[in-house]
């Protein structure tokens, strides 16, 4: 089985594990970009409760070209892990890029209450929040669950004791603000140059030209002595949101909200903005991409809006269904447009 494509169907979605990549050609990918599970136990879900198996890093660094990059979501915790296994694999380390937004998930708990806990002091009461877990699926007090929506509401308390009260509000741990992307490319053959490799592979280097930062209209001039008309070249700090700091000139993307499609309730899907950046930072039109932990194809999309061949894996049928939804959708609006 042979995986290819063409203009009329621009991606294939493989309903299968990614192991071994089955089907796909040594050295026939341009690029892969890719959210594997972090390791670190999202929301319970069973899937993330482990890094993939390094194996999964030697398919791929067998697949893609010489010269080709490779960018990997990753979480802080186990970054460390993720890199060593990519650098085992036959990668070598570029970068990593730091997707930063405000609106971070804070994994804490009052220390307080604990003490509360360990004296056997039971906490003071003070009133009930909704407990928001995954995403919204109805109305405004409705929640997804593991399994099914649900409505959750919890009881506030403040420490009791005289112990727990001198840690009231103590935590452990602060509100992650950014996710590493890792940075990798496979490195071209000894002896070939960049030019040589770019010429054979149409691989080897990043796409500048399509990924600068416009210039803001109106209240930033042109910089450095030699200004380029498009804008600055990307940095590897891509912005949620504005923080208002004096020195903003990164890429912005808003993270994606709750209820962005009705149909999907993927608890780690991308932002597309996002998505379309790091294709084309390190794509052309026509490249071959492959993500083979592809969720609810969120880099499928970005690859076909922008003109990208896309290859994915995805094992859970739910999840793979609404990859293809996404993308066939996206596919006929594209036609629409012509």
């Amino acid at each position: 089985m042979i995986k290819d494509s063409n203009t009329e169907h621009p991606y294939q979605i493989y309903n299968e594990s990614c192991y071994q990549l089955p089907g796909i050609k040594n050295e026939s990918i341009d690029a892969i970009i890719t959210d594997p599970p972090y390791g670190i136990g999202f929301q319970a879900h069973e899937w993330d409760k482990a890094l993939p198996d390094r194996q999964i890093w030697e398919d791929c660094h067998r697949v893609l070209k010489p010269g080709g990059y490779a960018l990997v979501f990753s979480s802080i915790r186990l970054m460390h892990h993720l890199m060593l296994h990519l650098e085992d694999s036959g990668f070598r380390i570029k970068d990593v890029l730091m997707w930063v937004f405000l609106n971070g998930m804070p994994k804490s708990r009052d220390v307080g209450l604990d003490i509360d806990k360990e004296l056997e002091v039971e906490s003071t009461k003070i009133g009930t929040y909704n407990y928001v877990q995954g995403y919204k699926k109805g109305g405004a007090d409705s929640y997804r669950t593991a399994d099914h929506y649900t409505e959750a509401k919890k009881h506030r308390y403040k420490p009791a004791s005289e112990e727990g009260k001198e840690y009231q509000g103590w935590g452990m741990g602060i509100k992650p603000c950014y996710e590493p992307i890792i940075m990798v490319q496979k490195p071209i053959s000894n002896g070939v140059s960049v030019a040589q490799n770019m010429l054979k592979h149409g691989t080897g280097a990043l796409n500048l030209e399509d990924t600068r930062l416009p210039y803001e209209s109106g209240e930033e001039g042109k910089v450095g002595h030699n200004p380029h008309p498009k804008g600055r070249v990307t940095g590897n700090v891509l912005r949620t949101d504005p923080f208002e700091d004096g020195y903003d000139k990164f890429f912005l993307v808003p993270k994606v909200r709750q209820h962005a499609d009705d149909f999907n309730h993927h608890p780690t899907k991308k932002p597309i903005k996002l998505m379309k950046h790091l294709v084309r930072l390190v794509t052309n039109e026509n490249s071959l991409v492959l993500d083979p932990f592809t969720g609810s194809g969120s880099t499928g999309v970005a690859c076909v809006r922008d003109r990208r061949i896309f290859i994915g894996f995805e094992q859970d049928a739910g999840y793979a269904t609404i990859a293809e939804k996404r993308l066939s959708s996206t596919v006929q609006s594209l036609k629409e447009e012509q």
